[in-house]
C-alpha cells in the first residue's frame, strides 16, 4: 500500500520520545496499527516505521536513522509489513518501549 501527501506539522508527541514522524494526510479509512515502511523523500529512500492515526487521519512515519526538517515536502510513504494493531499504552515508558520494539522490528526487516 503506497500512500503519497504534503508533510504536515502534527502534535510532535513522537518527538519528545526521541523519535520524531513525519505526518502526511490519510484518508484510507483501513489503515490502523504499526507498519514497517519505506519512505521516499526527492530521490532517496529511508526505512521506516509507520502508525496509521484514523482518528486524527495522519499517516505518521519515522524515518530510521534520519534527522531533518521535512516540513513541506511531498513524501511516498510505502507500507510493507504490519507489526502490530494500535493499542493504549498504561504510561509514556510502555509506549516508549514498544515504539522502540517497533523499530528492531523493522531494522530486522531490512537486514535481512
Amino acid at each position: 500500500m503506497k500512500y503519497n501527501g504534503i508533510v504536515q506539522k502534527g502534535h510532535q508527541i513522537g518527538e519528545t520520545f526521541g523519535f520524531p514522524t513525519i505526518n502526511i494526510p490519510l484518508e484510507d479509512v483501513h489503515i490502523s496499527g504499526v507498519y514497517i515502511a519505506r519512505v521516499k523523500v526527492g530521490d532517496e529512500e529511508y526505512d521506516a516505521v509507520a502508525f496509521g492515526d484514523q482518528r486524527r487521519k495522519l499517516l505518521e512515519a519515522h524515518l530510521l536513522d534520519f534527522s531533518a526538517d521535512l516540513y513541506g515536502w511531498n513524501v511516498h510513504i510505502e507500507l510493507l509489513q504490519k507489526i502490530r494493531d494500535r493499542k493504549k499504552f498504561s504510561d509514556a515508558e510502555d509506549l516508549r518501549s514498544a515504539i522502540q520494539a517497533d523499530i528492531e522490528k523493522a531494522r530486522a526487516y531490512f537486514t535481512k
